[in-house]
């Protein structure tokens, strides 16, 4: 029997990241893993830190009857009201566990929001480049994501996302730090982009919302992320313990929405039943009252900073210009021109292809909407970035050979 048709189609471009990563594990076969330099997936390699491990076999051993059984769908009231006294700390807000839902991950947590908030022909609009799942993420219930420029140094752009709104705006959807650049929106574009929204709501008679996508939020270098919940009335936050505790198999968030959103305990009480209907019923038990005893707890951040300094060192000493990631451990890069001193669109493909002939793996810009680009994700070894240092080099000199 046939499969449905937008699956089929959606087969056909899916994921540019697990093919890469795909093709990595061959090469590792072929050549051996330390032959390898495989920078295509986001998947963190460092350890959770030793709070969840310690957390995680005391919750274990209590073994308390009924603490693997069902709960409110919105999740274990005592989690959401540690998860509150969070969100309100880094978004500079007073809400309580009600305006919390826990969620499988964050991207359970973005489809819940968007089957709460979307009607069919309705339309999200984000800066580009972002990242490529929020393309299904949205077609999953029926609406269009509609993809706005940003500006040069990647940030937003407010012309650009102003004539994108239109009466089906359903939300904005920022990623802060963002994937696949690294950049975090300063509280100055985050206030920006609010006055838009209001102004477009005034006129329209419909007020987006304004949703913040921020699993990266703690992994940030120079200064905390500005908070979003505070900047606007009609804000969403999704959040998850993939990164900051490294814990993406765990798949555990949460959704954080304003304390003056309107219309929030409809709202609220959508993100419940739509939690249920999607299948995921609610957040995993075991890792809810984990994540609830660390509230406090992060990965070792500078860790990634150290890795951010080696490879753009290397990157520096192959000649390559880059966007200076200011959060999360990605480098996006601009592909170098050609021995003939022009680019097409089609490049980045072109340089991915000649990386791994040198057996460097990154992923085409093309696949986060911005062609002429390439993703790095320095979540690995320091060892393995520092290991890479001359195959970049004879991968820039032959691809900036005539």
């Amino acid at each position: 029997m046939p499969i449905a048709v937008g699956i089929r189609e959606a087969l056909g471009s899916s994921s540019m990241i697990r093919k890469m990563f795909e093709e990595g594990n061959q090469l590792k076969k072929q050549h051996g893993a330390d032959k390898v330099f495989d920078f295509s997936l986001g998947n963190p390699d460092l350890d959770p830190p030793p709070e969840f491990h310690r957390v995680f076999l005391k919750l274990a051993e209590e073994d308390k009857k009924g603490s693997h059984g069902y709960m409110p769908n919105a999740g274990y009231p005592e989690v959401r009201e540690a998860l509150a006294r969070k969100a309100s700390r880094e978004h500079q807000v007073s809400i309580d566990g009600s305006h919390i839902v826990m969620a499988v991950g964050a991207a359970g947590g973005l489809n819940t929001v968007f089957k709460t908030i979307c009607d069919p022909g309705d339309e999200v609009i984000v800066t580009r480049p972002c990242f490529m799942e929020y393309r299904p993420y949205t077609a999953n219930h029926g609406a269009k994501l509609v993809e706005a420029d940003s500006l040069p140094d990647f940030n937003l752009n407010i012309d650009a996302i102003g004539a994108s709104l239109s009466p089906k705006t359903a939300a904005v959807l920022i990623n802060s730090p963002n994937n696949p650049t690294g950049k975090v929106y300063p509280a100055r574009s985050i206030a920006a982009l609010a006055d838009l929204l209001r102004r477009h709501g005034e006129k329209s008679g419909r007020l987006p919302y304004l949703v913040s996508d921020e699993p990266y939020r703690e992994i940030a270098y120079n200064a905390a992320v500005p908070p979003v919940l505070n900047a606007y009335s009609e804000s969403i936050v999704v959040n998850s313990y993939s990164k900051s505790l490294s814990l993406p198999g765990e798949r555990i968030g949460y959704i954080a929405v304003s304390p003056s959103i309107a219309g929030k305990d409809d709202l609220l009480n959508g993100l419940i039943y739509s939690t249920r209907i999607l299948g995921y019923v609610n957040a995993p038990a075991l890792m809810q009252r984990i994540v609830a005893e660390l509230t406090g707890a992060a990965v070792d951040v500078s860790v990634y900073a150290r890795r951010r300094e080696a490879f753009t060192a290397i990157l520096d000493e192959a000649g390559a210009e880059y966007a200076e990631p200011e959060g999360a451990f990605y480098l996006f890069v601009r592909v170098p021109r050609r021995g003939t001193g022009q680019n097409t669109p089609g490049d980045d493909k072109a340089f991915s292809e000649c990386l791994k002939k040198h057996l460097i793996l990154g992923v085409p810009g093309s696949s986060f909407g911005a062609s002429g680009w390439i993703r790095f994700a320095y979540c690995v070894d320091e060892k393995a970035i520092r290991a890479s240092s001359a195959a970049f080099r004879e991968a820039m000199d032959e691809w900036r050979s005539p």
